[in-house]
């Protein structure tokens, strides 16, 4: 709801409060369409201001509330601005070889944190973006930097290391600015040429920043993020140990955030989708460590959410199980359902 002045109000504005005169009256009472002989009746009684509702107060799903919140209003406009000047800098770069200047970039990334009070909040407002399909490319690095100072956290990393890992989400994915964008975001399957094609750009893209004098660990995150610890990722079918860290740290961040943003062919994985994910294969590609920590902190992420079920009910979310995380503990109307003893219910949707 906003308070405003009566000379302000309209007819068709709906009242958000009761309105009682000086003698404790009551007027006019909530959720009153104003009409123009309701607008004199205030002038009558000498109402200065009155509640009325915004567009908030219609929300009735997690995603409308947080669009139309005054704080996602004020992330999405700093986040534009921001993308503005980071494309800038990296076309600059791509275009012209101007060197990006890194203290401009982590401006950047200080600029957008700061509208969020949590890394949570920023998750979630990033989740709830609409993207531009002509700065897809560039949202995914940028995105992935933010993406990459909350995982940072919850890992437990001091503060170098989470600025280090922030760096590497700036540049892990450049190589892929230079690859076509019909190619990066065709909807359909990729052919066998197509797929060589996009794996050329994590070896692009450490060439393209390798005399930058960047810190090793972000020119290793750039090379190798798609590299797995059981010898399946790519381009040099890396294992264990071989692989740098902050690679394997970029490569959880890489593969959440292409989960977790909307795209043309299929919209935005909801987390327990993203969790059950990670689960089928995360722990032999990334490490059982790192990957189960984020994956709780995901979880976690989602108690008190309200979710929709398979049998079309919508419950609460109340615990996690840390054993089965995507099949928490939640309340049903007056009904407790732990979903770990239903295999024929799971969550669809958070609503």
């Amino acid at each position: 709801m906003k308070t405003l002045a009566r000379v302000a109000l309209t007819p068709g504005m709906e009242i958000g409060e009761n309105i009682y005169s000086f003698k404790d009256e009551l007027l006019i009472p909530a959720d009153t369409v104003l009409t123009e002989a309701l607008i004199n009746k205030l002038t009558r009684h000498n109402i200065v201001c009155v509640s009325v509702k915004d567009s908030s107060d219609y929300a009735r799903t997690h995603f409308e509330r947080i669009r139309f919140s005054e704080g996602f209003r004020n992330f999405e406009e700093i986040y534009n601005e921001c993308m503005a000047a980071f494309k800038k800098i990296m076309v600059d770069f791509v275009e012209h070889q101007i060197a990006p200047d890194m203290d401009a970039l982590m401006n950047i990334y200080t600029r957008i944190r700061k509208c969020a009070h949590t890394g949570e909040q920023l998750l979630d407002y990033l989740y709830n973006l609409l993207p531009s399909e002509d700065e897809m490319t560039h949202a995914h690095c940028l995105n992935s930097a933010l993406i990459a100072g909350v995982f940072g956290i919850w890992l437990g990393l001091p503060d170098a290391d989470i600025d280090i890992l922030i760096q590497s989400g700036f540049f892990y994915d450049i190589g892929k600015l230079k690859l076509p964008d019909k190619l990066l975001w065709k909807p359909g399957k990729l052919s066998d040429f197509e797929y060589n094609w996009v794996k050329t750009h994590t070896t692009i893209g450490y060439d393209m920043i390798k005399d930058l004098h960047l810190n090793e660990h972000v020119l290793n995150a750039t090379l190798m993020h798609h590299e797995r610890c059981d010898g399946s990722g790519y381009p040099k079918k890396l294992t264990g140990e071989n692989i740098d860290i902050f690679a394997l740290y970029m490569g959880i961040v890489d593969s959440y955030e292409a989960m977790t943003s909307a795209r043309s062919y299929r919209p935005t994985l909801i987390p327990f989708q993203v969790i059950e994910n990670f689960e089928r294969t995360g722990y032999e590609k990334y490490g059982a460590g790192i990957i189960m920590s984020i994956m709780e902190h995901i979880a976690n992420t989602q108690l008190g959410m309200t979710v929709r079920l398979s049998d079309d009910r919508t419950a609460d979310v109340l615990l996690t199980n840390r054993n089965a995380l995507t099949r928490p503990l939640v309340k049903c109307g007056e009904e407790l359902i732990d979903l770990t003893s239903r295999p024929d219910l799971k969550i669809t949707a958070v609503l």
